[in-house]
């Protein structure tokens, strides 16, 4: 399987809803993943956790990728997300995330800083893989 990269994540978890959840997270994210948004840490458990309400709120999206970069396990980019909520709101997200990468080519480690471009003030964490 090619190394994944956001584009693929954020599709599989977010706007892909006829795939199980547990195995779009085993196809991008290592057993042992971790990460901090907005400087709050979290473990698998939690991201899942997170995701599971996600996919209750989230009616459809897309992402854009303005930049991308790889270096061996490393792993960069700027993106923004556009999400459709269950109430009709529409928020965009943007996202500085800085990773690393497992040997196999899934998200061992995510940070990131979001910023909410556009949308209600409790839409700020939906566009963001956490």
């Amino acid at each position: 399987m090619p190394p994944t990269d956001i584009t693929r994540a954020i599709n599989d978890l977010l706007f892909t809803p006829d795939l199980d959840l547990l195995e779009a997270v085993d196809r991008h994210f290592t057993p042992d993943y971790r990460q901090r948004t907005n400087g709050v840490w979290s473990d698998r458990a939690g991201f899942v956790q997170h995701m599971t309400r996600l996919r209750t709120l989230v009616r459809g999206g897309h992402i854009e990728v303005h930049e991308e970069l790889r270096d061996g396990l490393r792993y960069a980019d700027r993106h923004t997300v556009t999400v459709l909520r269950d109430k009709g709101r529409t928020s965009r997200t943007e996202v500085y995330l800085f990773a690393r990468m497992a040997p196999d080519g899934r998200f061992q480690r995510v940070e990131e800083t979001t910023l909410l471009v556009e949308g209600h003030a409790d839409d700020g964490n939906l566009a963001t893989i956490t």
